[in-house]
């Protein structure tokens, strides 16, 4: 699936009036050292497809699972679609926004893909008042669009850090890293969306892949997997 993008003034409108709109517009990067706290102008608002198809079918489970907002530092915990020319400055396009804080938009991305599957019995949100198996928590490390040797068009970033934990004892089972870049197909601000959705998608099908698997032990062939090592068993006897 591609992007959807979302206007401010109607709720959903179509992808083809969108495009027809804005499929001219270049992309107008704005400066910018850190979050902005209010936009002053009004900006086209965007969003990402959940993943709806998977190479390998996942296998189906019978517990649930809550999937926390992933974590990330302050340059993309925002709305605004981040940009970076060089590895120690972020920046944000000027017209453009995501429809939620980038990480709340991935964590419904994630719960939406993990629905998809039809391979779980429950899964969402800590707030809905799911009696959990399995806690999913992520790093979103990396999430903008990388400007390099003065090429105009960007290659998409996007990285990831996610641990299963195993409840009532919350202990970390697995960790993945899943780490996927894609090039924008040119400087259309719709051509940099679309290698968000391509990029973000490679690394929430691996998560949910990596997920629906660790608890079995089922990883073979999967890259950036760690297992984490069997809880020593209690010991009992008196001291001498």
């Amino acid at each position: 699936m591609t992007s959807r993008p979302v206007s401010m003034a109607v709720a959903q409108p179509s992808r083809r009036l969108l495009l027809r709109l804005l499929g001219g517009t270049a992309l107008l990067p704005l400066a910018g050292c850190g979050v902005l706290s209010s936009y002053a102008t009004p900006l086209d608002q965007y969003t990402l497809s959940p993943k709806t198809t998977f190479q390998n079918p996942p296998p189906k489970v019978e517990w649930q699972l809550v999937v926390e907002k992933p974590i990330a530092a302050a340059g993309i915990d925002t709305a605004r679609v981040a940009l970076s020319r060089n590895p120690y400055q972020v920046e944000y396009f000027a017209k453009a926004a995501w429809t939620d804080n980038a990480p709340s938009m991935v964590q419904t991305l994630l719960i939406d893909s993990f629905q998809n599957t039809g391979s779980i019995v429950g899964v969402g949100r800590e707030a809905i008042g799911l009696r959990p198996d399995f806690l999913l928590k992520t790093d979103l490390r990396e999430f903008q669009a990388n400007y390099r040797d003065n090429d105009p068009i960007p290659e998409i970033h996007v990285k990831m850090i996610a641990r299963l934990v195993k409840l009532p004892e919350r202990r970390i089972i697995a960790s993945m890293t899943a780490d996927r870049k894609a090039k924008a197909a040119g400087t259309k601000f719709t051509d940099v969306v679309d290698a968000f959705d391509d990029a973000l998608g490679g690394v929430i099908k691996q998560i949910v892949i990596f997920t629906l698997r660790a608890p079995s032990g089922d990883l073979g062939g999967m890259t950036g997997v760690e297992i984490a090592p069997p809880e020593a068993p209690a010991t009992t006897g008196t001291s001498p």
